[in-house]
């Protein structure tokens, strides 16, 4: 079994994550606007996430990236909720638990800075990873919430977390 090491992004895995993002939409035909396909902050992801309480990781095998995941605080949510943000993992490495393990990291993340529920949109296309929210406790809505942009993700979901403060 490769060693998976899930670490903050830095500048240098960029244009690595925003290469596996757009490929992923592309695959499941799913490249439309109203999707992080278009979003401006998926060429600089770094950058987009050096705001409070916003974290973004990578998932790393033999120094390759091999998917990513972000926390941020989107305009617009309820007090306590931030979005799960640019999931996606290289096709060559689905299926082997690493978007669960990304997931994990990320809610961690979400619990250490204070979140009590994390909210993410996603679109019939990527039903697998609808499913494995699902698995995971993520609940579906019946409206978005917070000012996404992302107006082609008619799949809504949120799970609640416990806090564990600053």
């Amino acid at each position: 079994m490769e060693t998976i090491t899930i670490r903050p992004i830095q500048s240098k895995d960029d244009r690595r994550m925003a290469q596996i993002l757009r490929d992923a939409l592309v695959e499941h035909d799913a490249a439309k606007p109203g999707t992080a396909y278009f979003d401006s902050s998926t060429d600089a992801l770094t950058a987009f996430f050096e705001v409070p309480n916003a974290g973004y990781f990578v998932a790393e095998i033999n120094d390759v990236i091999v998917g990513g995941v972000g926390i941020y605080p989107t305009e617009g949510l309820p007090s306590g909720v931030c979005e799960l943000v640019k999931m996606y993992i290289d096709a060559a490495y689905r299926g082997k638990g690493i978007g669960q393990q990304l997931i994990a990291h990320a809610t961690a993340f979400a619990q250490h800075v204070g979140y009590s529920e994390i909210y993410l949109e996603s679109m019939p296309e990527l039903q697998k990873a609808v499913s494995i929210y699902e698995h995971l406790g993520f609940m579906h809505l019946d409206k978005p919430l917070g000012n996404t942009g992302h107006f082609s993700c008619p799949i809504w979901m949120i799970k609640s977390i416990q806090p564990l403060g600053n």
